[in-house]
């Protein structure tokens, strides 16, 4: 896996590299921003995960994910640590977890 510096070289390379789409998580689906598509966990698989921590804020730290659908579909989802214990099915906080980088 490649590693970055800063989330805005990630992101640059990762579309560069056909991860156009971005994601938002709903509360059991990903959804894309530009086309409205729903998708459910089993509709996509998480092929690269990238990890950012805020040098003085704890506040910046974040996940970088990069999506590919089953049907083609490729783009990057933002998660900051832990937003989404509360709010999103157990379904789609597994599907995260078990590609969380340790």
């Amino acid at each position: 896996m490649r590693s970055y510096e800063t989330l805005t070289e990630a992101i640059a390379d990762l579309k560069s590299r056909g991860f156009n789409l971005d994601f938002n998580l709903r509360e059991t689906q990903i959804e894309c921003t530009t086309t409205g598509r729903k998708l459910s966990p089993n509709e996509f698989e998480i092929t690269e995960v990238y990890r950012f921590e805020g040098e003085t804020d704890p506040g910046d730290e974040l996940v970088l994910y990069a999506i590919e659908s089953k049907d083609g579909l490729r783009g990057t989802l933002m998660n900051a640590y832990g937003t989404y214990a509360n709010t999103v099915s157990n379904e789609l906080i597994g599907k995260l977890t078990v590609q969380h980088p340790s």
